[in-house]
């Protein structure tokens, strides 16, 4: 649900899971609505469900479609903790066996190496978010390359991470986003573990992620506006959990009154205001 400081033109509550021809009518709707207002559609952001692309084309043509970066780099953290939890997988089972029976050189040999493989293990979980985390300080760092000595394509895809990062912190013109993100992909390619692993730098979604960077007045949604919005989020989220389709539909149409009369409460506020200095 949107905060009440948007102006919402339009929405629509479904008992079902959306389609094409969900979709389609309601852009239809929209498009509709936007010409009795004499306005243009200068883009779209959507949070890269496969849903949009192919009505977004039909109904309003060849407008610039953007994905919302947030959902593409939480994709990619979900990649590379997926890929560190294989790894573990991988390290358990080389772990040795240990028999039973009065202990020997052999036995103690190899149940020292069963305990380094275990902490090394632990280590790995207990850190995981340093692969994913938006920056190290260099204690961090200097932890993240103790826990991957001897396991170079780790720490290779940590490097990628912080290219991901830097390819959508740094405002440029989208054309120089698609260029870097070429040579990312082609850094990938080199390392056969890692890109199994990052199939989702190759996906059309992260193209159109960069779609408005060189753009004003359609910024990019990024992870702090995510943030910003949680509580607001939450707080909807215990309010519609109980409640029918019936009651959901009265309280959008309750939200979408008080944005109709925020003009006028922001008049009276500046009003008053104006009053009390004199």
């Amino acid at each position: 649900m949107d905060n009440h400081t948007f102006q919402r033109m339009l929405y629509e509550v479904l008992d079902h899971d959306p389609t094409h021809e969900d979709i389609r009518a309601f852009f239809g709707r929209l498009k509709a609505a936007l010409d009795a207002r004499r306005l243009t559609l200068a883009g779209v952001t959507t949070d890269g469900s496969p849903l949009y692309p192919v009505p977004l084309v039909e109904v309003f043509g060849p407008v610039p479609h953007q994905v919302c970066q947030f959902h593409v780099i939480k994709e990619l953290t979900q990649a590379v903790l997926h890929a560190l939890a294989k790894v573990r997988k991988s390290l358990a089972a080389t772990m040795p066996a240990l028999g039973r029976g009065r202990p020997s050189k052999a036995k103690k040999r190899a149940a020292c190496r069963r305990k380094r493989i275990q902490e090394r293990i632990r280590d790995l979980f207990e850190r995981r978010h340093l692969f994913v985390q938006h920056g190290l300080t260099p204690a961090e760092k200097k932890v993240l390359l103790r826990i991957t000595r001897g396991l170079p394509h780790l720490r290779a895809l940590r490097e990628i991470m912080d290219a991901t990062y830097r390819l959508f912190d740094r405002r440029c013109r989208s054309e120089t986003a698609l260029t870097k993100l070429a040579k990312l992909r082609r850094r990938v390619r080199r390392f056969k573990r890692v890109g199994r692993t990052l199939t989702k730098l190759f996906s059309a979604n992260l193209e159109k992620a960069l779609t408005f960077l060189d753009d004003k007045l359609l910024p990019s949604t990024s992870n702090a506006v995510e943030r910003g919005n949680r509580r607001h989020r939450k707080m909807q989220k215990t309010v519609y959990r109980v409640r029918s389709h019936k009651h959901i539909t009265q309280r959008i149409a309750l939200d979408m009154q008080r944005d109709a009369q925020a003009a006028g409460r922001e008049d009276t506020t500046t009003t008053l205001h104006l009053a009390r200095t004199g």
